[in-house]
């Protein structure tokens, strides 16, 4: 029981492996988690210690497994184990190796077919498109007005079968582009070709999905006139410039029909074969997500051994594995197990060694916890570890630390939904564990269930002593100040209720107050105050200061125990006995006023009453000689 308030007593120990069982071996204490392998090879490079091919290795399949989970997405559901895998042996790595290859291999192939059997779908499909608008315009061409060619443009091609435009051979050029790229690359046609080409262009009805990244994209259909070859090499240079795709269109209308045909064949076989190719590549991925998890749980112990192998030194005659390990001592039989369990599950029929070493190193801090001490470890961990056997502050905590927040925190309705979900989380924590979730937030709350259950129980018992829940307040036992005596006596009457919004309740009258105060919390009267802010406000600061100041009080007292411990007595009046002094004639006499002003100043003589901060400021300022502020009691 003492190691919960103190760190465990650790030992340091030189450990001797065979070779051929030194990876069991550490296997074993790994799943145990109860030692610390000191690094032996500090000064040794990390590429040349001795097992760094194996720890590529290990690097070389996360690289396979984080590839598989990229490639699964949201797509193909990781199937979860019950329970976590076995440490594989060395052996079964390589057969890991061979499985892991193939499948990357197989995706890897099946990715790039599907790439380019949709790059090939692209293409049709954009052919497909470009010859139908193609042929839409030439209809509509054929159709315009007389009129249409006598504007300015007629000057420029002759678009007509008239025997002038036959002889010039009106070349054209239709292609695909990107629709932002579309108004520079018609401005630097227009500017290249001195306006000798006419242009026409239209949307493409439907957006198209890049085969790489797997956007969408959006797309132009274009085609251009011109005259002569140097034109026609001209535009050229500028589509590809503009990385405009450009395809060949027949002219005539039958061969355009024929080719669309054609098009329109192929894109329904190239569907079939897509199809073909995406089933058999989700084939994989649901081949791969039922062991992934597995294999990611394995290879990360597989490293783990190989690191810490890396750290141990090997004898000269390779034949023996020396490492140095710190361990608690309560837990030397457990070591002595795993270290033999190992032994056997390697084969090797020489048992391990474990020698004493005497050190001057200080030994690491090691506290042990459990489910519910884990979270208030974490905090207390969070703010510093402590030295080697010092008294370990976490036990204290776990009271400490909820109710603090509980005083910052008092409302019984907040807390009573707080308590509902941290007991969802415990009674449910075995299915809600089993789920193994990668959520941080989620995985946040459900490892702090316990210290969330304990600070809402804390919440709803300073909830109560607030008389607050969801900012309203209870009256369970009737309010102990009264109205009656205050119209009784006069004080209040119908042209005061006239002429006065805020009505003030005097004490000091008899039957006002009855003497008595509300037997548990705030009296609930407070909740319909104006000045109720003023009132609880002074209170809660009074209040904190008076917990904060005996927390701190209660931090240097466990102190003393850490110095009767390590035996350092000068410690206890050089630094001890000076501080309790310091914070109880300064803070403790703080705590003294404000309950010394609480229990001698009554309604009668509250308006006399001197101010604690003006008191305390003076005593710092050595001023005795202040009027201002009387004292607070005699030869003060």
């Amino acid at each position: 029981m003492a190691s919960v308030f103190r760190s465990e007593e650790m030992s340091l120990r030189q450990l001797f492996l065979q070779v051929e069982a030194a990876y069991c071996c550490v296997a074993e204490l790994g799943e145990l988690g109860l030692v610390q392998f000191r690094d032996l090879n500090v000064n040794v490079n990390s590429f040349q210690r001795k097992f760094v091919n194996e720890v590529r290795r290990c690097e070389s399949l996360e690289r396979i497994l984080r590839f598989l989970e990229n490639e699964m997405e949201d797509n193909v559901e990781i199937v979860k184990g019950e329970k976590y895998p076995e440490t594989p042996l060395p052996r079964e790595m390589i057969d890991m190796e061979t499985v892991l290859e193939k499948l990357e291999a197989e995706l890897l192939e099946a990715n790039q077919n599907q790439q380019t059997l949709k790059q090939n779908f692209l293409e049709l499909t954009e052919l497909k498109h470009l010859l139908k608008k193609t042929q839409d315009f030439f209809e509509a061409e054929t159709n315009l007005p007389d009129d249409f060619f006598s504007e300015d443009t007629s000057g420029l091609l002759e678009l007509r079968s008239t025997p002038a435009a036959a002889a010039a051979k009106l070349g054209f050029t239709a292609g695909v582009i990107k629709r932002e790229r579309m108004i520079p690359f018609e401005r630097l046609l227009w500017r290249a070709c001195r306006g000798n080409i006419y242009l026409r262009y239209t949307e493409m009805d439907t957006p198209m999905e890049d085969p790489v990244t797997r956007e969408e994209v959006k797309k132009n259909v274009f085609i251009i006139f011109y005259q002569g070859e140097q034109l026609k090499q001209k535009i050229k240079k500028i589509c590809d410039g503009f990385r405009a795709t450009v395809y060949p269109c027949p002219e005539s209308a039958t061969e355009r029909r024929e080719m669309l045909d054609g098009v329109n064949t192929r894109i329904e076989d190239l569907n079939t074969v897509i199809t073909q190719t995406e089933s058999h590549r989700q084939r994989l991925l649901h081949e791969a997500a039922a062991s992934l998890w597995s294999w990611g749980i394995k290879v990360k112990k597989i490293k783990a051994i190989y690191h810490i192998l890396n750290c141990c030194n090997i004898d000269v005659t390779q034949q023996c594995v020396i490492a140095e390990i710190w361990f608690p001592v309560a837990d030397a039989d457990r070591i002595k197990r795993a270290l033999h369990q190992g032994m056997e599950r390697s084969g090797s029929t020489i048992a391990p060694i474990l020698t004493a070493i005497n050190t001057r190193m200080a030994p690491p801090t090691f506290n042990r916890t459990n489910k519910f001490t884990a979270g208030f470890q974490n905090i207390v961990d969070a703010y510093g570890v402590g030295n080697y056997r010092e008294m370990n502050p976490a036990p204290y905590t776990i009271i400490t630390f909820p109710f603090l927040f509980a005083v910052m925190f008092g409302d019984c309705g907040h807390g009573a939904v707080m308590l509902g979900f941290a007991l969802w989380m415990v009674i449910n924590e075995n299915s809600l564990l089993a789920q193994k979730s990668t959520n941080e937030i989620w995985n946040t709350f459900f490892s702090g269930r316990y210290l969330i259950l304990l600070m809402g129980i804390f919440s709803m018992y300073t909830g109560f002593i607030y008389n607050d829940c969801f900012s309203k307040s209870f009256n369970f036992f009737g309010s102990s100040w009264h109205i009656i005596p205050m119209f009784k006596n006069n004080t209040w009457n119908k042209d005061v209720l006239l002429e006065n919004t805020v009505l003030q309740l005097n004490p000091a009258l008899p039957g006002v107050y009855s003497g008595n105060p509300y037997p548990f919390g705030i009296d609930p009267i407070w909740n319909v105050a104006s000045n109720k802010l003023t009132f609880l406000n002074s209170y809660k600061m009074k209040m904190s200061v008076v917990i904060g100041i005996v927390h701190m009080i209660f931090g240097v007292i466990l102190s003393l125990f850490n110095h009767i411990y390590f035996r350092k007595y000068i410690n206890i009046f050089l630094q001890f006995i000076p501080e309790m002094i310091f914070i109880i004639s300064l803070f403790g006499y703080l705590v003294f006023m404000i309950i010394f002003k609480w229990c001698y100043f009554d309604v009668h003589s509250s308006q006399s009453a001197p101010s604690i901060l003006i008191h305390f400021i003076n005593m710092f300022l050595f001023n005795y000689s202040d009027t201002s502020n009387a004292p607070l009691y005699l030869h003060q």
